[in-house]
C-alpha cells in the first residue's frame, strides 16, 4: 500500500475517534445535569411531604 493511504486512514480514525470522545463527554455532561434535576426533584417532593 501507499504510505499516504496510511496517512489517511490515520486521520480518518483520529477523527473518529475524536468525535466518539466528544459524544461521550457530551453524554457525561447530560447525565450529570439529569442527576442534579432528580436531586432537586426528590428534594422538593420531600418538602412538600413534610408540609403536608
Amino acid at each position: 500500500m501507499d504510505e499516504r493511504n496510511f496517512q489517511y486512514m490515520f486521520y480518518g480514525f483520529a477523527v473518529a475517534w475524536f468525535l466518539l470522545a466528544a459524544y461521550l463527554l457530551t453524554l457525561v455532561a447530560r447525565e450529570s445535569k439529569l442527576r442534579k434535576e432528580v436531586d432537586t426533584l426528590k428534594r422538593m417532593l420531600e418538602e412538600r411531604e413534610n408540609k403536608g
